[in-house]
């Protein structure tokens, strides 16, 4: 028996509710069945502390977030075409590149060969 398939019929519908619409353990518990009021909210605060919920919940996150990478990458690139704000272009465009791996060189990690010598004279 696989951990996703010891979550209980209710316990899907409050991690599904709480995916889709964002609202609080308490709003998600009552739409998905459970008791009205404090208890229902610490029976569902409860039932989201359990590993194989967890692991639901990361894999609805991870479905959720993957469906909608697409709208997220249509946006950037408007922006990065359309924007009033070169400012706004520029990050956009950075943001782009650095996503399909064409990072800048990070500044901080120049390395130099060689022997380097400092010599103060105060006189």
């Amino acid at each position: 028996m696989t951990a996703v398939s010891k979550v209980t019929g209710k316990q899907m519908a409050l991690v599904d509710t709480l995916v889709a619409t964002g609202c609080s353990i308490k709003d998600a518990a009552m739409q998905a069945g459970y008791a009205e009021g404090e208890s229902g909210r610490v029976s569902a605060s409860k039932a989201l502390r359990l590993p194989h919920v967890q692991q639901y919940m990361m894999t609805r996150v991870g479905e959720t977030l993957g469906m909608n990478a697409t709208v997220a990458a249509s946006k950037l690139l408007k922006l990065a075409q359309g924007a009033k704000s070169e400012y706004v272009q520029l990050e956009a465009s950075k943001d782009i590149l650095d996503r399909a791996g064409f990072k800048p060189v990070d500044r901080s990690q120049m390395l130099v060969a060689g022997e380097i010598k400092v010599s103060i004279d105060l006189t």
